[in-house]
């Protein structure tokens, strides 16, 4: 997978400027900032999900263990 160093970031970043105009381009800039937050947020909260099963499902295991020996 080919990486993206700094100058490919620049180059990209003069791009936008010039097509966008310096006036909107921070605008742009704070609404893909929140399209990546929300993204980080979302897939961050599914991890924690399933996570969560993982935990969830060994205690059951061990609860009906001990009823099993009384």
């Amino acid at each position: 997978m080919p990486t993206i160093g700094w100058f490919e970031i620049l180059i990209v970043v003069a791009i936008a400027i010039i097509v966008l105009g310096p006036k909107d381009f921070p605008v742009m800039l704070k609404k893909v900032g929140s399209m990546i937050g929300t993204a980080k947020k979302y897939f961050n909260n599914i991890q924690n999900e399933v996570s969560n099963i993982d935990i969830e499902d060994k205690p059951v295991e061990k609860k009906e263990e001990k009823k099993d020996e009384s």
